[in-house]
């Protein structure tokens, strides 16, 4: 028989595997094709001079970028996450792991997380999920993930319509809005709140302010969708089906920043879901982002073995971001953020 981590690992690969192989893309666009930037024609600016250095959980970084959570839990997870967690470090990128509900759970897939001794002065973010505040865990779990990997911040990520689709789901969803503020105030290191890829709208980030969290990543829709992932991994024909059903489920990235943004909430912003290169990077900041995650993306790159083809990969995106802001004539991620040079088409 097998037993709890052999569970998690088939899981955990299961999961690598069809985001790889499999359509698991949500039909709907991010929304950053509905913007663009004007032309700046006579920019009065040296493009090495353009800046895109700023900070993140209290750490410099030398781009306003995240290798978003995506994985951990087996040894095909550890091999992508210590590769991730090298190149971040090297390009001074922040980097998050993906749920450590395993790390928790079953004691011989926590290395698979530990990424620090490859990112020793990167900002690293622990990760697990808000509805096991549900099932068992409180404020000394969260602790525990943060300290298992000497992490610099938690993010508790919200994913229901993955839960409600996977075969093992946990979808007791009720009352975790006052959990999620108790671990933020019992906590020493900055707690954020993510979505998984279907978006958090204007209303939500309001009460997630006002529980005290410190940063938001919507992980909006037009990347990956978990229900389609979870999809291929469901043997119950009705759900199976049903998914198909909810293909365009979500609220497209941008119009998750939009939303934020027209609140004018106090409150640090991750822009992810779908993004695939600089420019969009550079919408991103523009409608109010502070970083910008990157996930399905870096993968397929971060699963072979070609540290140069990596490496290549978070350069363009870097060079990508800076030759848009030399384009409107902003040298700072500040003025990109506050930039009049964008708009809606």
């Amino acid at each position: 028989m097998k037993n709890k981590k052999d569970f998690t690992t088939k899981r955990k690969d299961e999961h690598i595997d069809i985001t790889l192989n499999k359509p698991v893309q949500n039909v709907n666009t991010t929304g950053f094709e509905r913007y663009r930037f004007r032309h700046n024609p006579l920019p009065e600016l040296d493009f090495e001079a353009v800046d895109l250095s700023t900070t993140f959980l209290n750490k410099k970084l030398k781009a306003p970028f995240l290798v978003s959570s995506m994985t951990g839990g087996s040894e095909k997870a550890k091999r992508i996450n210590e590769k991730l967690a090298d190149i971040a470090e090297e390009k001074g990128w922040a980097i998050g792991v993906g749920s450590m509900r395993a790390a928790i759970e079953t004691e011989g897939t926590i290395e698979s997380f530990q990424i620090r001794k490859f990112a020793p002065t990167a900002a690293i973010l622990a990760n697990l999920g808000v509805v096991q505040l549900n099932y068992g865990f409180g404020v000394d779990e969260c602790r525990r993930a943060v300290d298992l990997i000497e992490a610099d911040g938690l993010v508790l990520h919200l994913n229901s319509m993955q839960e409600v689709f996977q075969p093992e789901g946990d979808t007791n969803f009720f009352g975790l809005l006052k959990k999620i503020e108790s671990v933020v105030k019992a906590l020493d290191v900055p707690v954020g709140v993510k979505e998984v890829g279907m978006g958090i709208d204007r209303h939500s980030a309001k009460r997630l302010v006002e529980a005290g969290v410190d940063f938001i990543d919507v992980a909006g829709a037009g990347g990956t969708s978990w229900i389609q992932v979870e999809k291929y991994r469901n043997k119950n024909p009705i759900q199976y089906q049903a998914a198909d059903a909810f293909r365009d489920w979500g609220t497209p990235t941008a119009s998750c920043l939009e939303g934020i943004k027209s609140s004018r909430l106090t409150v640090k912003v991750i822009a992810s879901g779908g993004l695939s290169n600089g420019v969009e990077a550079a919408k991103a900041i523009a409608l109010g982002a502070d970083l910008v995650g990157f996930g399905r993306t870096l993968l397929p790159q971060a699963i072979g073995d070609d540290r140069i083809k990596m490496i290549d990969q978070f350069e363009q995106i870097e060079f990508e971001l800076k030759a848009a802001m030399f384009g409107i004539g902003q040298s700072t991620i500040k003025e990109l953020r506050y930039t009049q040079w964008l708009e809606q088409i």
